[in-house]
């Protein structure tokens, strides 16, 4: 690593819909880091697949497991047009976690392509036509990374990916809480999609995006100055809706939804059954989200909300802060992962 006053980071906060990207440069205040928000990898992936589609042609997919979403979903609509799919074993996980799923939807597993057939890489990081963009503008990438994925964990056969998701908040929880704890430079080997991130970019701290997000929270001065107290932070994602009670470093309690199915009075109504320590696992779960966990030791007081997060419309008319550290809500993950490359290395 180069001299801390030297010190460069590249942070890369991957969504659903965007990929926010900040380039740290010690010595720099935030307002003059250089900062892009660009389509996400897996709309970049869902638009190379489509062009395939759309030339009647044999689609191939290479590379590693990254976010499904659109991606997956043009890969759907390509064997729905009648038209073969291929895909290396560690591509074909980001279709689904068990292979005979993915190969009763019609997908071949293959090392390399048939003839004829168009190739697609998946990955979520592509550092090299990042590089290349940046160059026009005489910009160097840093070597240090620091990455942020959505990653639900690969879950045993036969177990719901969404109750494995939670098991991951609740033991997190159970073991203290710390959110220092949210960033690894080793991942467990559940979480593969940061393990491929890794693969891809060998060295890379890792989080996950909601993780990231909360941290990022703490760079927005009236955070800071009621973490002692304790507050609610939510992150309202273009497919996740995160929510924790926290109280200066220690997450006490957690809600996991998809953004889909909210809207601004059913969001009201979880936010503030979490505040008051009321809301349970099971009305979380069964309501289609990923679960609830709030500790026994959770402390009372978190009457002060925060939001962040690209669906904060949501929120509109409720009284909750809008966080926007550094004046740049967008970045508020990138910020997150910054701070955790800086006390994990």
């Amino acid at each position: 690593m180069a001299n801390k006053q030297d010190r460069k980071i590249l942070a890369i906060d991957i969504g659903g819909g965007t990929q926010d990207i900040i380039i740290y440069e010690e010595g720099k205040t935030p307002e003059n880091f250089i900062q892009l928000v660009l389509p996400s990898p897996t709309i970049i992936a869902a638009s190379k697949i489509k062009k395939v589609t759309e030339a009647r042609k044999g689609l191939h997919l290479s590379g590693t497991l990254m976010g499904g979403g659109s991606c997956v979903r043009a890969i759907k609509e390509h064997l729905n047009s009648g038209l073969p799919v291929t895909a290396a074993e560690e591509a074909a996980k980001t279709v689904r976690d068990d292979l005979d799923k993915v190969r009763k939807m019609g997908i071949k597993i293959a090392d390399s392509p048939p003839h004829d057939f168009h190739e697609v890489e998946m990955k979520d990081m592509d550092l090299k036509t990042l590089g290349h963009t940046l160059e026009h503008y005489y910009v160097e990438l840093p070597q240090e990374v620091a990455v942020a994925v959505q990653d639900h964990g690969e879950a045993p056969p036969g177990e719901s990916n969404r109750y494995f998701r939670f098991q991951h908040w609740r033991n997190f929880i159970q073991k203290g809480g710390k959110v220092i704890d949210l960033a690894y430079l080793t991942p467990p080997n559940y979480l593969t999609r940061m393990k491929a991130v890794q693969k891809t970019v060998p060295g890379a701290l890792v989080m996950d995006t909601c993780s990231a997000a909360v941290w990022g929270s703490f760079s927005d001065e009236e955070v800071k100055n009621r973490l002692e107290k304790g507050v609610v932070l939510v992150n309202i994602g273009n497919q996740h809706t995160f929510a924790v009670l926290l109280k200066e470093d220690r997450i006490y309690g957690l809600f996991e939804h998809h953004t889909q199915m909210l809207n601004t009075d059913k969001l009201y109504k979880l936010v503030g059954k979490l505040s008051r320590k009321e809301l349970t696992h099971e009305e979380v779960f069964e309501d289609g989200g990923h679960g609830c966990y709030i500790d026994g030791e959770t402390p009372s007081g978190f009457d002060f909300v925060g939001v962040t997060g690209p669906r904060r419309s949501l929120t509109k008319g409720l009284a909750y802060y809008m966080v926007n550290p550094h004046g740049d809500m967008m970045m508020t993950g990138c910020f997150g992962l910054l701070e955790a490359a800086k006390n994990k290395r």
